[in-house]
């Protein structure tokens, strides 16, 4: 009875979807290949389906599954890196993975309930939880496969049912992460080469572009798992659950045409649902940044950063280095001042609870919340004004939060480029005293107390006299220490950057004497400098495998750095030799700046390298504010 019932439910997806047994991926008719063009959405279809993803602002990331249990940590091996990914580090045979991880798997403290009110109390507007990572695993009641936690372990709930109906109850937009590339946990899958050395595997083909090798036997492979699997479980992910959003991963791991059959499936049975950056780029309806960012730079209208409170995504004991709240808020307030969300990662235990120090994280973010989250947060755009010496800002119509990270002590803060009259302006810590300002010809300047209020994040609200007017010339306001970040600067030449993880946050191919690297400034006063530079210039490496996002994947002989590089402040300029080394930071000399406008410009002097360096940011500290 059971597989006559299963026959009929392969039948009624449109007769064209493949039914997957566990471990087993049958292959049938699949769905036609359709054009990237015909799946481009239209921008006023685009902007109605991403109008509450643009207002919330901030959401949680939840990496949750067998592989939790684990802890990082297999035969008393104990691995570091991404906890989610330990199969695959420690080489784990399915068969051996189902029986001893999945087997056993029971998490007795998971609370829906106690989940979504952490985010909730935190600011957090959405919610997205992985129903299947890479291990292949059905965090979720699957007809499409008996590899899932209601049938294959003791704990024989459903969470992702329990999450849904919770974040409904509490006014959270649902959302689900798939794997669609990766599978390790079926024999014809993408992905598993220690156990059946078959295609898209880390140590058969090294990864990347793996279809392209033999084209013909591969990509045949791949459609099977997508109409097999893939495409299946999907259908049911929407009609069981309705989520809000999709979240997708890893897609060079198959052909293209395999990630636009998979994007064409969901559109078909929810043309509303919110689809990330990571199936096929162009059609998404909005751009996912690198894992684990620290910096952005401009970026299309629709966007999300995927922080995570460690390093892992997943639970992993190994790794006990746990940001703070301070760092979530900052980048909060980065994202929101560029008009981007950021989805914050927390993984919970294999027992379902949350560990103490992402408790800790969500609780000091919820507090800061509070007072100032909902008003300077939640429905912003991208801010007029250019980035200041004490901060970020975002914007609400006529009204300006300005996010204070270095408070001015002296009860003056200058804000650069603002040259509407101020209607009124206040603490949103303590709405019911107003501040007194001035204007100072472009700049305009505020009355604040001498102590700081909080030292994470203090937000005031400044009502403007109409739409903010501003000037597009950064300010140096010669009190305070200024980064000039690259990921704020105007590139020129052939230079792009690296990506938005704090080690590749940097402007890279610096290979010709016309790239340059330029800050549009203003000096409000004279001041005299210390300058520092902070840089990456990686030695010469020849071909080699290099951890990648889910494996080893080959690298090309890296690009050595060497040459002199020219700082030009105007008529002045400064020089110095590259060093080697993967986070420098020098000191290169004194200046004395005039006031008025400025352009400083960094580029090369002389390349004797495949490409001169990696620049960061420069750091200019005030020598009267040692």
């Amino acid at each position: 009875m059971k597989s006559i019932m299963n026959s009929i439910a392969a039948f009624l997806c449109a007769g064209s979807l493949l039914f997957s047994f566990p471990s087993t991926l049958v292959a049938q008719k699949c769905y036609p290949i359709p054009t990237l063009e015909s799946l481009i959405p239209q921008k006023e279809e685009l902007d109605q389906r991403m109008k509450w993803f643009d207002e919330v602002r901030f959401g949680m990331f939840i990496h949750w599954g067998v592989y939790s249990s684990l802890s990082g940590t297999w035969n008393g091996i104990r691995y570091q890196g991404y906890g989610e990914h330990i199969q695959r580090m420690a080489k784990i045979p399915i068969a051996e993975y189902r029986e001893k991880v999945a087997g056993t798997f029971n998490p007795q403290q998971f609370s829906a309930k106690e989940w979504v009110k952490l985010a909730k109390d935190a600011g957090m507007g959405y919610l997205v939880i992985t129903a299947k990572h890479h291990d292949g695993f059905a965090m979720y009641d699957s007809q499409a496969s008996d590899y899932n936690i209601v049938k294959a372990t003791p704990f024989g709930r459903d969470p992702i049912r329990e999450l849904e109906r919770e974040c409904r109850k509490a006014g959270l937009k649902f959302g689900l992460y798939y794997s669609q590339a990766f599978d390790w946990g079926e024999k014809d899958a993408p992905g598993n080469d220690w156990d059946y050395r078959n295609p898209g595997g880390d140590l058969l083909l090294n990864g990347r572009d793996w279809w392209k090798k033999d084209s013909l036997f591969l990509k045949e492979h791949a459609r099977k798992y997508v109409c097999g699997k893939a495409i299946p479980q999907l259908e049911e992910l929407i009609r069981k659950y309705r989520p809000d959003l999709i979240w997708f991963d890893t897609p060079h791991k198959l052909p293209e045409e395999e990630n636009l059959r998979i994007v064409a499936a969901v559109r078909r049975l929810a043309p509303n649902v919110v689809i990330n950056g990571r199936a096929v780029e162009a059609c998404a309806d909005y751009a996912s940044t690198s894992d684990r960012p620290a910096e952005f730079h401009v970026m299309p209208r629709y966007w999300e950063g995927i922080p995570t409170t460690n390093n892992s995504f997943a639970y992993n004991a190994n790794d006990t280095v746990y940001k703070s709240d301070a760092h979530f808020v900052r980048l909060l307030v980065k994202a929101a001042a560029r008009g981007g969300n950021i989805l914050m990662n927390v993984g919970p235990k294999g027992n379902g609870g949350i560990d103490v120090p992402d408790r800790r994280i969500l609780q000091g973010i919820a507090r800061w919340w509070k007072i100032n989250g909902e008003e300077s947060i939640r429905g912003t755009q991208r801010t007029p004004l250019t980035v200041q010496s004490w901060g970020e800002s975002t914007c609400k119509g006529d009204t300006l939060y300005l996010h204070i990270f270095q408070w001015p002590h002296e009860g003056r803060l200058l804000v650069g480029g603002l040259k509407n009259p101020v209607k009124k302006a206040w603490l949103l810590s303590d709405p019911s005293k107003e501040l007194s300002w001035e204007s100072k010809g472009k700049d305009v300047c505020l009355a604040v107390p001498r102590e700081c209020p909080d030292s994470i994040d203090t937000v005031i609200a400044v009502v403007c006299d109409g739409e903010p007017m501003v000037d597009d010339r950064r300010l140096l306001n010669g009190d305070m220490t200024e980064t000039l970040r690259t990921f704020d600067a105007q590139l020129e030449g052939g230079l792009r950057y690296g990506s938005e993880a704090e080690r590749f946050s940097y402007v890279q191919n610096w290979r010709e004497l016309k790239d340059a690297v330029l800050w549009k400034a203003r000096l409000a006063k004279e001041t005299v400098y210390d300058v520092y530079v902070r840089y990456a210039a990686p030695e010469r490496k020849k071909s080699e495998l290099i951890e990648g996002d889910a494996g080893k994947e080959l690298k090309k002989e890296t690009l050595g750095g060497a040459g002199e590089y020219e700082i030009h402040f105007a008529n002045q300029k400064m020089t110095h030799v590259v060093s080697q080394g993967d986070f420098i930071r020098e000191h290169i000399g004194q200046i004395t700046l005039p006031a008025g406008d400025l352009d400083i410009r960094v580029k090369a002097g002389d390349i004797k390298g495949d490409e001169l360096f990696r620049l960061r940011s420069l750091i200019l500290v005030p020598v009267n504010s040692k």
